[in-house]
């Protein structure tokens, strides 16, 4: 049942892509969806992620935010004319532990102006980060989780 709805949702998506509802369009969407399932089919297989709709919301929310405060820093960064940039690599310690989570934290580091996600640890349990300015990594710890890593918890648990 499932599988029969995330194919009608990629049917939906493949339409407003494409921009034609067609039923031979809506059937094409309808195959290509199903066959992404399949082929990520072994990266799910026996793990159940529960999402809660209005806590992902909230998390793009907070990534909208996030994103045009960021834009702004950097601008204000850029336009100074004397640029004081300290730029730095971190390691965070991650408190995901899924590959979808860790995707996902990732994902909006990189998204964020100013800051970029480089490597992840082979344990898995450091994601490594460049911020534009470094000058207090703590802080910089600090925000990620109790912003985005806190929100994808909520979200994705």
């Amino acid at each position: 049942m499932v599988t029969l709805f995330t194919g009608l949702v990629f049917a939906v998506v493949w339409a407003a892509v494409t921009g034609s509802l067609s039923p031979l369009n809506l059937v094409l969407g309808f195959l290509l969806g199903l066959i992404a399932l399949w082929i990520i089919r072994r990266d799910f297989a026996g793990t159940r992620t529960v999402v809660r709709p209005f806590k992902l919301l909230s998390l793009l929310v907070l990534f909208v935010k996030e994103l045009a405060l960021s834009a702004w820093r950097v601008a204000v960064l850029v336009a100074s004319p004397k640029m004081d940039l300290r730029p730095g690599i971190f390691a965070y310690p991650l408190k995901v532990d899924r590959d979808i989570e860790i995707t996902l934290l990732a994902n909006l580091i990189t998204l964020t102006p100013g800051t970029l996600s480089v490597d992840v640890s082979e344990d898995r349990r450091f994601l490594y980060v460049h911020a534009l300015d470094c000058s207090d990594p703590a802080a910089a710890k600090q925000d990620i989780a109790t912003g985005f890593e806190r929100k994808i918890l909520e979200a994705l648990r």
